[in-house]
């Protein structure tokens, strides 16, 4: 989710809360430095049983009598994820066909969603309920937060801060279930015995390191609405 409206609002020349907006932007580029440097480390190490990821996603699924998931190429860089809608495991260019440690973790991974959904994990189905909440809260919050500070209407203010903490809460809703995600993917690669222990060692650091960014992003949106309180937390007491 986009906000990118905020990063550009300057409110006086010297904006001593911007500090926050940079801190969450540099703990973004971080994590995501983290997770494609970690990635590519373990795209070179192949898995000893050369399975590909798309082959280790259609095993995982079938042990666990999982057989109306599709696993299925899609185009992009780490675009991986699965769709509940079409019960389909989706797997990006370095992941279906590739042999190594990372694309059998990434692949694992999203076969965890698939196992969630097929187990009807609450986490899971309270983040697709959420969704269309969270979508409006990430159109609204800076429009109605601009037109506010156009106008000098607090109360356009204060509903678009709302708004904008919808969105991160859907943000917050994503970190179990993202988590329980690489759990039961790491359990079951061993379990299964796609991977070996060592290699699963490394599937964690690859899982690991994904996991960041979705902590790193809360991060970045909670030091945002910091700001948006600091900001405008004392507008109603002084109008």
């Amino acid at each position: 989710m986009g906000y990118g409206l905020g990063y550009g609002m300057g409110f006086g020349y010297l904006d001593p809360t911007m500090i926050l907006v940079l801190i969450g932007a540099a703990l973004s580029m971080w994590a995501s430095s983290r997770v494609n440097s970690t990635f590519q480390k373990y795209s070179r190490v192949h898995s000893m049983t050369g399975m590909t990821g798309a082959e280790a996603a259609k095993k995982l699924l079938n042990s666990q009598g999982i057989y109306d998931v599709t696993v299925q190429p899609i185009s992009g860089q780490l675009t991986d994820h699965y769709d509940p809608r079409t019960k389909t495991v989706n797997l990006s260019e370095a992941v279906y066909g590739q042999t190594s440690v990372a694309a059998i973790g990434v692949a694992a991974h999203e076969c965890g969603h698939a196992i969630q959904d097929n187990v009807g994990y609450v986490p899971l189905r309270l983040r697709a309920a959420f969704v269309p909440v969270a979508n409006l809260g990430s159109k609204l919050s800076w429009p109605l937060i601009l037109i506010g500070l156009f106008l000098s209407m607090t109360p356009f203010i204060e509903i678009g801060i709302w708004m904008f903490v919808l969105a991160i809460l859907f943000q917050v809703i994503t970190l179990p279930v993202e988590f329980n995600a690489s759990g039961r993917a790491v359990k079951l690669l061993d379990q299964v015995g796609i991977l070996q222990t060592q290699e699963v060692d490394g599937t964690k650091k690859v899982l690991g390191a994904a996991a960041l960014t979705y902590v790193a992003a809360v991060a970045a949106s909670l030091l945002q609405l910091l700001r948006l309180v600091i900001l405008f937390g004392g507008r109603r007491r002084n109008d």
